[in-house]
């Protein structure tokens, strides 16, 4: 008698039914795990946030979050606005932080108005404005947080990346890099948006001007340095006539 499982037929039917199965099974797995994806990151972008005000459990040379059992108490006590900037229009928003930052890039693209979020935070008695950024590296996507006081001068800043080189571009979201921004002006002395140059061969190594728009590259990363300056120059710079309007009034 034939044995039918030497047959092509049930090759192709037994294939079939394991890519069904399979599918199904990855399917069941990531509509189950979703909630918990979504909760993760939320929590990830109020970490990164009061990160960027100086909210954050670092030690002496690394950097380290909030715990992620703090984060949302945290962020409720210290971020005392959430804005969403559209064009002429600020309105609040209390979900402003999950507005994904990329998609509104790409609204430009197509013609469309783009909504930047922006945090006022409150710590210390100084407020903190608080801007997200996205930008490509070498590899793939690099995004961070800025905050800025009301002259736009840079208080805190966290960056991080998908696929940077480790121990070279990877290195952006080091306290040694990071912590280099702050106290860095945006605006030139004529008021100008300048923004802040991830610049090799930069005349002050120690960056103690912080009126150059300048910060020191990082040794074998200039593409990924390249790519964080141009965030921040791209992405910053629409944030500037919510500032203008602030000294106004």
């Amino acid at each position: 008698m034939e044995n039918r499982t030497d047959k092509n037929s049930y090759t192709i039917l037994f294939a079939i039914a394991m890519v069904v199965i399979v599918g199904a099974l990855l399917a069941f797995t990531a509509s189950s795990l979703k909630p918990k994806i979504t909760e993760n990151q939320r929590i990830e972008k109020q970490q990164n946030i009061l990160y960027a005000m100086g909210v954050n459990n670092n030690d002496e040379s690394s950097a380290s979050f909030v715990s992620t059992q703090e984060a949302a108490d945290l962020f409720s006590k210290y971020i005392k606005k959430q804005l969403v900037i559209e064009g002429a229009n600020v309105t609040e928003n209390s979900e402003a932080y999950l507005i994904d930052v990329k998609k509104e890039q790409a609204k430009v693209k197509s013609g469309g108005v783009r909504r930047l979020p922006l945090f006022i935070g409150e710590k210390d008695g100084k407020t903190f404005y608080v801007a997200p950024i996205y930008g490509k590296g070498l590899w793939d996507a690099i995004w961070g947080y800025i905050s800025l006081d009301e002259n736009m001068v840079i208080q805190g800043a966290y960056f991080d990346h998908k696929g940077e080189t480790p121990g070279l571009g990877a290195n952006i979201k080091e306290r040694f890099f990071m912590d280099d921004f702050i106290g860095e002006h945006v605006l030139n002395e004529a008021g100008n948006f300048a923004g802040v140059t991830v610049a090799k061969g930069n005349a002050d190594p120690k960056n103690e001007n912080k009126t150059d728009n300048e910060v020191d590259a990082i040794a074998g990363a200039t593409i990924t340095g390249d790519g964080v300056t141009a965030m921040i120059k791209s992405d910053l710079k629409l944030y500037k006539p919510y500032f203008d309007n602030l000294k106004n009034n």
